[in-house]
């Protein structure tokens, strides 16, 4: 019990390790990233408390206090939280079914969800269930961010050609409305978009230590002020009502909260999802250590303090992660930077929102998008693995066509269908001798068209061997058999064995037999032990014999030669193991 406390504390312990790696040039990268984070998730936060049903000024509100809660206690080291498009789209769905959006009962009840959810998430992370991350395999990630990439970028689509926004959706329901309303596309806002996106791309070139976000934003200001953009009807950002959340308890009535925790299960699970994603994603392209239990105790406490200050569930942003590493965050400090400069930007910069124009906002966006999809990554996948490429499709896709949050599952899903499907068909391979760079080695007889033994099968298990694979692995052994007009002694190496259960052992009993009864034998060889224990346990050895059982190849395949009918061996030329020279007709 003591370790399990220890671990907690640790956990909650607002002394973190990262903490070490901040200096003096840390601090510099870290607040040049914050403020160009800052700069952008101004009216970012405003759209998404929108999305959500609630008052814009709340977007605000959680980017500050989620992203700083996130950011210090969490494990991801540039990973930026707040609101997302995902969980501000599941809020509304779930939520609206209780109350009208933007109602006093609404937003009440929202402040309760977001406690849930944070308690929900730091449960899970003292718990340590973290490590079934361990699921979603690298190309799931890859998937999930291409088709992250994708959504930011056709919600912004509208704002980038001028047009009104529409009722929000997936990437198709937005593209779609993109297409049904071409013609009032604004050329006003497309100059103004247009000029932002080679803005950044021009200065993005020239040095990342510049900060091309703000100055793009500025020269698309700019430009808008030039065209008089509002009087060619391009939108611009409109004044937020309030900048200082007011501090309250959530209710929490047991009837209350009884009513919405399956909805706080699920936007708790859809929120770690999306936040251990990113934070792996990016600590994967940054060669950095990760710990998804840590990141889910940090996502709860940011929720759950959030509550209390007019916040709403957030998660981990892709947009402002992929922001801040492309602003050269090196630390969590960056986020304490981008809150810091938020409050500040609201105090200063609240009352003249009105003058930044959407395009201009959306140009930023629709270029971080861009920076998001890893193009090699992709390449390698789709050029390296069928089983790989059918993960990262299925995530893409199922992204594309219906929602984000669902595009992790059923990465996660294919991902274990992948592997129990691997499970199923452990490597069976029947090796051969052959001398490589001087050195006499073992490679499987078919693939390389190797000579074989007429008497002696080596044979080698790589996989489970379980009620799941054995008929798979009767299948190859009986293909081998096909392939020899006399029966083999089989030598069965089980060093790549890792699990092993009754079905299993029922098998080898099966193939022991089977051998032995056309006048073979069966012996094994392997050094794992677990695979000894259960073996024994499940009685294989009494059947096989200690005489039978070896500690390596070369001791079986001794043996094996030693024990091989001698008028067969005597008018062999093949001489396949060394250990034949001793037999008749071997050298002398």
């Amino acid at each position: 019990m003591q370790p399990r406390l220890k671990a907690l504390a640790s956990s909650l312990s607002p002394v973190r390790p990262w903490f070490a790696r901040v200096d003096s040039g840390t601090l510099k990268a870290d607040a040049m990233a914050g403020l160009t984070g800052a700069a952008i998730v101004l009216p970012q936060g405003v759209a998404f408390a929108i999305i959500a049903g609630l008052p814009p000024e709340f977007g605000l509100f959680t980017a500050v206090v989620v992203a700083l809660f996130a950011g210090i206690w969490g494990s991801s080291m540039i990973m930026v939280s707040g609101p997302t498009t995902a969980i501000s789209a599941v809020i509304f769905a779930s939520m609206s079914q209780f109350a009208a959006p933007g109602s006093e009962d609404y937003i009440a009840m929202i402040f309760t969800l977001t406690l849930m959810v944070g308690v929900i998430q730091i449960i899970a992370g003292i718990f340590k269930l973290g490590g079934l991350i361990s699921f979603i395999s690298h190309s799931v990630l890859i998937g999930f961010t291409a088709a992250a990439a994708f959504l930011i970028a056709a919600s912004q689509l509208g704002g980038a050609l001028g047009l009104k926004a529409g009722g929000g959706g997936g990437v198709l329901e937005r593209l779609i409305h993109v297409a049904g309303h071409i013609d009032q596309v604004n050329m006003t806002a497309v100059i103004i978009t247009g000029i932002t996106i080679l803005t950044l791309t021009l200065l993005s070139r020239l040095s990342k230590k510049i900060p091309s976000y703000i100055i793009a934003l500025a020269v698309g200001s700019a430009v808008a002020w030039f065209l008089q953009a509002p009087a060619e009807g391009v939108a611009m950002f409109e004044p937020l009502a309030s900048i200082v959340p007011a501090i309250g308890v959530p209710d929490l009535s047991p009837g209350l909260v009884a009513e919405l925790l399956p909805i706080a299960a699920t936007v708790a699970f859809v929120g770690l999802l999306e936040a251990i994603s990113i934070g792996r994603a990016f600590a994967l392209r940054r060669d950095e250590p990760y710990d998804s239990s840590q990141e889910m105790v940090g996502q709860g406490l940011s929720n759950a303090v959030g509550s209390f200050f007019q916040c709403y569930a957030g998660s981990g942003s892709f947009t402002r992660s992929g922001l801040n590493a492309d602003a050269g965050a090196q630390t969590p400090m960056s986020t304490v930077f981008a809150a810091g400069f938020l409050v500040a930007l609201l105090i200063v910069l609240a009352p003249y929102l009105e003058f930044v124009p959407v395009p201009a906002m959306a140009g930023v966006i629709l270029f971080v998008s861009y920076r998001l999809i890893n193009f090699a990554e992709v390449r390698h996948v789709l050029g390296s693995n069928r089983k790989e490429t059918a993960i990262l499709a299925a995530t893409f896709f199922t992204g594309i066509f219906t929602e984000l949050d669902l595009a992790i599952v059923v990465g996660v899903i294919t991902s274990l269908c992948v592997f129990l499907y691997d499970s199923a068909h452990p490597v069976v391979a029947v090796g051969a001798p052959t001398d490589i760079n001087g050195r006499r080695v073992f490679k499987n007889a078919a693939t390389y068209g190797l000579p074989e033994c007429p008497q002696i099968s080596v044979i080698r298990v790589d996989g489970p061997l379980f009620f799941a694979s054995v008929e798979n692995v009767e299948q190859q052994f009986r293909e081998a058999e096909a392939a020899s007009t006399m029966p083999k002694t089989k030598l069965m190496g089980l060093k790549g064995l890792w699990k092993i259960d009754l079905s299993g052992a029922s098998l080898l009993l099966k193939e022991i037999r089977r051998a032995r009864k056309a006048g073979a034998d069966f012996r094994i060889f392997t050094t794992n032990a677990p695979a000894m224990l259960i073996l024994k346990r499940l009685h294989v050895f009494d059947e096989l014999g200690s005489e039978n059982l070896h500690n390596n190849k070369g001791e079986a395949i001794a043996a094996a030669v030693e024990a091989a009918d001698d008028n067969i061996c005597k008018d062999c030329k093949l001489r396949v193991f060394l250990e034949c020279a001793q037999k008749p007709g071997g050298a002398a």
